[in-house]
């Protein structure tokens, strides 16, 4: 039982970085020895529930130990509020079950399961405070493994008695992905009328970015699709497969999108250079790695014992791909202000200088929007609101995509370029001095 404070602390940390998920699970744990299992976090009004079914339950100890008590093996309900109160508990006494603690929501122990070999049991239970609770179990015998399935099925009921099976604060989310995924689509609408309007501007860059909107909208569709269905009945009917590879696409075609007009590929040069070329083979793998860690998180759950290393793998690759996208536009910055020492366009120069410098800051600004503001505001925001987190992170990026779209659409006079004679000697002194050095 020494082990269960860090254990305790680690499950407080997943509380902060889980996402509400609700959908019907059905787990299988197999000779599991860890002192606590979180399973789920859900926000339920006044109207929640919670059911549970444990069947083919074992609990085997090493030769050495005692028989297992049953009643020191079991579930509970847990609230944020009141883990902050366990913790105390445990560190005023490392020995101390949770099982015992008064503020946990009690369940049901295995001293409950039917008789041997069936060692089953199955209860529905009404939340009666609304709150966002976590389901756990709790192992409080030592040198115990438990083997069991479990399935979970976490709802609200709506006033006409229907289930509603996503969380309380993500019950908006199908009408919130839905109205986006109608704004980029009447994006994409206009941006194919700017390029069929100025054909001879186009550049291939701008099919890239007409198929970048194209799977941001799939995408949302398919994000709108899952969390409908998973809403109505529990389960997202394939859906989530489909989001997943249009994720993948989308994702993948951003960062590409981000990576070859910081370069200036198809517009200022129609090659790239070998270490840009080099960007993108880092990149693109990453993203792949990036996008498996996503579905193994989304798929699973922190009841996986390699959950945290899959967290923690997909952030470290997040910020890796974030860093390497920076270094082309800033290549291209340097590039640029050498170029303009030797060739005499001050001004035009000057004109792309400044462009790739305000996408630059774009770009920063977007990565640490949805990078850093939108998990404060899923840490902060009440359980409630956590759709507002979303509603942010996709206002961002949709925001992010107008600027960048108008920054480098296809017009035969960019305002960037349209110079008079008389801005030469004043764009020589601009050169000249560190405006552009980042």
């Amino acid at each position: 039982m020494a082990k269960l404070p860090l254990q305790i602390l680690l499950l407080f940390l997943l509380s902060l970085i889980s996402s509400s998920t609700a959908e019907i699970k059905t787990v299988t744990i197999t000779s599991d020895s860890r002192p606590m299992i979180l399973f789920e976090k859900f926000g339920f009004t006044h109207s929640g529930h919670i059911a549970i079914s444990v069947s083919s339950v074992s609990v085997t100890s090493s030769a050495n130990a005692p028989n297992p008590d049953a009643s020191r093996l079991g579930f509970f309900l847990l609230s944020e509020e009141a883990l902050l109160q366990v913790l105390l508990e445990i560190q005023q006494n490392p020995h101390f079950c949770v099982l015992d603690s008064r503020y946990i929501q009690h369940l049901f122990t295995f001293g409950d399961l039917s008789p041997p070999p069936l060692s089953r049991f199955n209860h529905t239970y009404p939340v009666s405070s609304p709150n966002e609770y976590s389901l756990f179990f709790a192992n409080c015998a030592p040198e115990t493994r438990v083997s069991m399935n479990v399935r979970t099925e976490t709802y609200n009921l709506e006033r006409d008695g229907s289930k509603d099976y996503l969380s309380a604060g993500l019950t908006h989310l199908p009408s919130l992905y839905t109205f986006f995924s109608i704004l980029y689509l009447a994006f994409l609408g206009c941006w194919i009328y700017v390029c069929y309007t100025n054909k001879r501007s186009m550049h291939r860059i701008h099919l890239l970015m007409s198929g970048l909107l194209l799977f941001k909208a799939l995408n949302l569709i398919c994000a709108a699709e899952d969390k409908h269905y998973v809403k109505v009945t529990g389960t997202p009917h394939g859906w989530d497969v489909l989001f997943y590879i249009f994720q993948f696409i989308r994702v993948v075609l951003l960062f590409t999108v981000i990576i070859l007009i910081g370069t200036g590929w198809s517009f200022l040069k129609p090659f790239l250079q070998e270490r840009e070329k080099k960007v993108l083979m880092i990149v693109i793998p990453l993203q792949v790695l990036a996008n498996v860690a996503s579905i193994v998180i989304g798929e699973t759950g922190p009841f996986i014992k390699d959950w945290v290393t899959w967290n923690q793998l997909f952030l470290l690759v997040d910020i890796i791909c974030c860093c390497a996208i920076i270094f082309p536009i800033v290549w291209s910055i340097r590039s640029l202000r050498e170029t303009s020492k030797t060739d005499g366009k001050a001004a035009k120069n000057l004109a792309k200088l400044t462009l790739f410098r305000q996408f630059y800051i774009v770009v920063i600004g977007y990565l640490y929007f949805t990078r850093i503001v939108v998990f404060a505001l899923r840490t902060i925001a009440a359980y409630k609101y956590q759709w507002v987190s979303n509603a942010a992170e996709e206002t961002a990026s949709l925001a992010f995509y107008l600027v960048m779209f108008y920054m480098f659409r296809p017009v035969e006079k960019n305002e960037y370029f349209i110079l008079d004679e008389e801005d030469e000697e004043a764009a020589e002194i601009a050169l000249r001095d560190e405006e552009f050095e980042l």
